[in-house]
C-alpha cells in the first residue's frame, strides 16, 4: 500500500504543478519575457554572437552585469583572503597560525592525535 500512496501523492503534485504552469503561461509579464528572449536569441544568431559575448559587452557597459568570478577588467578586482586560523596544541603548547588547512605541523598533528582533536584546538 504504500507504493499506491506514493504514486497518488506524487500524481496529485503532478496536476498541481500542472495547473501552476497553465497560469504562469497565461501571464502576460511571462509572455513578455519570453518574447524578448527569443528577439535576443535571433539578434545573437543575426551577428553570430553567444551569450557570454553579450554578457562580455554588457559588462563593458555596466559592470554590475559582470559574474562574480569575472576579472577581466583585472583593476583592483581580487579574492577574499581566506580567514587566519590559530591552533594551539595543548600537549607541546606550540601554536599554528594558518589560513589554510593544508600545513606541515597541522598535518602532523592530524597523523599523531586525529582530525577532530586538531580541530578542537582553534583558538581564532
Amino acid at each position: 500500500m504504500v507504493k499506491i500512496n506514493d504514486y497518488y501523492k506524487k500524481k496529485q503534485l503532478m496536476d498541481q504543478l500542472a495547473q501552476e504552469i497553465q497560469e504562469m503561461e497565461q501571464n502576460n509579464d511571462l509572455k513578455k519575457e519570453f518574447e524578448f528572449k527569443d528577439n535576443l536569441s535571433k539578434l545573437m544568431d543575426q551577428y553570430g554572437k553567444s551569450a557570454k559575448d553579450v554578457l562580455e559587452v554588457l559588462g563593458n557597459i555596466d559592470p554590475s552585469v559582470r559574474g562574480k568570478g569575472d576579472t577581466s577588467s583585472g583593476v583592483g578586482e581580487t579574492r577574499r583572503k581566506r580567514p587566519l586560523k590559530v591552533y594551539k596544541n595543548p600537549h607541546t603548547g606550540e601554536v599554528v597560525k594558518t589560513r589554510g588547512g593544508n600545513q606541515k605541523d597541522l598535518n602532523a598533528w592530524r597523523q599523531q592525535y586525529g582530525r577532530e582533536a586538531v580541530d578542537s584546538w582553534v583558538q581564532s
